[in-house]
């Protein structure tokens, strides 16, 4: 099987999709922004053939280095990058190469945030009030139905960057003379705990793997307020949200990929669909799969896509938690301080990429234990500020 896999080495953990790809025998063609001999020796020994151009962001040279690619290895079976950033591009090259996977036609259903609400409301899951927002009288009349706050985001964006909260009618005019010029989707607020519903689907759209991890503060808040990030696996994932996840599947007809689903729980116990994602979780939470369930899902993601076959077993016996440090902040402890205290229950601690220090944190620990308490415990130490 020909699998051309874009931009192999960021993030730096996604060498070992195309390692795993290798092993089982796939020819994996890299397509990336680095030179070949910058790639990590592991991934370079991962790649069949790597062509670096100097930018992915223009499509005829990457159309180009695919046609390539088929005049030397014959006909590309997949076409993958499992990066949120390039989902419209795998989307393009599909369609053109007539490779299966989501497809360009598709692609405007899963990153824009109006289109995600139809789609919700279609596979019958509950979400918050929305509306995109096409000038200020038409939203203010929209605000005077749903009050105040709301918050406003990108219709096309990832996270909560270029994101708004507003109060009053004050804030709602700074927003429309300051806001980037791009499509904004404004909803109601809601308030709750962040759950997500995490996983991956086989051939036939069947989930094949299945976990959840719960947030300590929003990615919002996190980016507005400057707070740290935390968020930590349970044990059991909550029955509402992942029978709304196999709606979400279902109408999005999801084959052979990774998924993502945010939720917020209510304060009466009900929930709000927050948004999908078709894409495995960012940051070190491919990781936190693994070593919360013993497992290899980069391995598994490998099998699904060239077997259509999943063969770990997996029961959630642990937690897992992220805890995310910030440069700008004078801690009280050390990390050495950290490292002697907590060794018992740190499975891996590793700095954090620049581009996602923003909303992860500087430096991170993850964290394993059979309850949270250690997590709690440990969360409260390496965040203790002088």
């Amino acid at each position: 099987m020909n699998i051309v896999f874009l931009s192999p080495h960021f993030p730096p953990n996604y060498k070992h999709f195309c390692k795993h790809l290798k092993d089982m025998g796939a020819q994996v063609l890299g397509i990336g922004e680095i030179p070949l001999k910058d790639l990590e020796p592991s991934l370079q020994s991962a790649l069949s053939d790597y062509v670096h151009i100097p930018s992915l962001e223009k499509y005829e040279d990457v159309l180009k280095t695919c046609g390539y690619f088929t005049y030397h290895y014959g006909k590309i079976d997949r076409i993958e990058s499992l990066n949120e950033h390039w989902l419209e591009l795998e989307a393009a090259l599909r369609t053109d190469f007539h490779v299966p996977g989501l497809q360009q036609a598709e692609i405007e259903e899963i990153k824009r945030k109006s289109a995600m609400k139809r789609k919700f409301r279609r596979a019958g899951v509950p979400v918050a009030q929305g509306t995109l927002a096409k000038n200020f009288a038409q939203i203010k009349r929209w605000i005077a139905k749903v009050g105040f706050p709301v918050v406003a985001k990108p219709d096309k964006g990832v996270g909560a960057a270029h994101t708004y909260k507003i109060h009053n009618e004050k804030e709602l005019i700074h927003f429309f003379k300051s806001k980037p010029d791009v499509d904004y989707f404004v909803e109601e607020f809601v308030s709750g705990d962040i759950i997500s519903v995490d996983g991956l689907v086989d051939r036939e759209g069947k989930i094949v793997f299945c976990t959840s991890h719960q947030n300590c503060d929003g990615v919002m808040e996190i980016l507005l307020e400057d707070r740290h990030t935390a968020y930590y696996s349970l044990r059991e994932v909550p029955e509402d949200m992942k029978e709304a996840s196999e709606k979400i599947i279902k109408i999005y007809k999801l084959q052979e990929r990774f998924f993502h689903f945010e939720f917020f729980r209510l304060a009466n116990g009900k929930f709000i669909t927050l948004e999908a994602n078709m894409r495995p979780p960012g940051g070190l939470t491919m990781d936190m799969f693994n070593y919360a369930n013993n497992i290899d899902m980069y391995q598994e993601w490998a099998n699904i896509v060239l077997f259509n076959r999943f063969e770990s077993e997996y029961s959630l016996p642990y937690h897992c938690g992220f805890i995310g440090r910030k440069w700008s902040k004078d801690y009280l402890h050390t990390h050495e301080e950290i490292l002697a205290r907590y060794q018992p229950w740190i499975v891996y601690h590793t700095p954090i990429s620049p581009i996602f220090s923003a909303a992860m944190g500087n430096y991170a620990y993850l964290v394993r234990s059979e309850s949270l308490d250690p997590f709690f415990e440990m969360r409260s130490f390496v965040h203790c500020l002088r």
